[in-house]
């Protein structure tokens, strides 16, 4: 398909649903030139047909590959591991108290960061909805890992194996939403989700020859548009 073309009709907004329909494209896909408005129009021409007609350039699609594109990893020293494991022991020992009775805990430390392990069937209230608190309180533990060290301590926190369970739902979700698209031919907008689940999307379905994934919107309402690829 050209990522150019030129489209006619009766007026400009007929035009430009020509060309739409043409690309496959929603409206906000593409630049939209007038060449030919039907305003412009002489008194000799009054009685020819009417035609108008605008130039549709496709945009450039970047949001995917920045969605995916590998962050550079901090890497920390044997002192640092030591340091931010410490931190971030000392304030789970803390908060241990006020959790549910037999709730364990536990750390494994690397040269990229920190993983955290909490365990105990009765912490939803700390995971919460779509795991909304759980990356908040992820956020924390990386700001408290971090501290006396100059470098950012990434920490990875997972509470009862809710991660390995969301990332297998999302992904059952990526090929019934796909398999939708290509039945229907029309696009499908995912709810709002985090840039990890996000992510768990646009790989699933990277490999997939009939539909492609978009990311749209902001913080924290970006969300996943999957619709079909378009056919050169």
């Amino acid at each position: 398909m050209e990522k150019t073309i030129i489209s006619e009709g009766r007026t400009t907004k007929e035009a430009i649903e020509n060309g739409l329909k043409q690309l496959r494209v929603s409206k906000d896909k593409v630049e939209i030139k007038v060449l030919e408005n039907e305003e412009k129009r002489s008194f000799f021409s009054i009685l020819a047909p009417r035609v108008v007609k605008v130039e549709m350039t496709l945009k450039e699609e970047k949001a995917d590959k920045k969605e995916i594109k590998p962050k550079k990893i901090i890497e920390l020293s044997e002192e640092e591991q030591e340091k931010a494991e410490e931190n971030v022991r000392t304030f789970m020992e803390e908060i241990k108290k006020e959790l549910p009775e037999n709730t364990t805990y536990e750390i494994h430390k690397d040269k990229t960061g920190l993983n955290v392990e909490i365990s105990n069937e009765n912490l939803g209230f700390l995971i919460g909805y779509r795991g909304e608190t759980l990356y908040a309180f992820q956020n924390i533990l990386s700001a408290i890992a971090g501290k006396k060290i100059d470098k950012k301590v990434r920490v990875i926190l997972d509470i009862e194996g809710y991660k390995a369970k969301r990332e297998k739902t999302l992904e059952e979700l990526a090929e019934k939403v796909a398999k939708t698209v290509i039945k229907t031919r029309k696009p499908v907008k995912l709810e709002p989700m985090q840039a990890y689940e996000r992510k768990i999307i646009h790989s699933k379905l990277q490999q997939n020859d009939k539909v492609q994934t978009e990311s749209i919107g902001e913080e924290p309402n970006r969300r996943i548009v999957i619709s079909l690829k378009k056919t050169k």
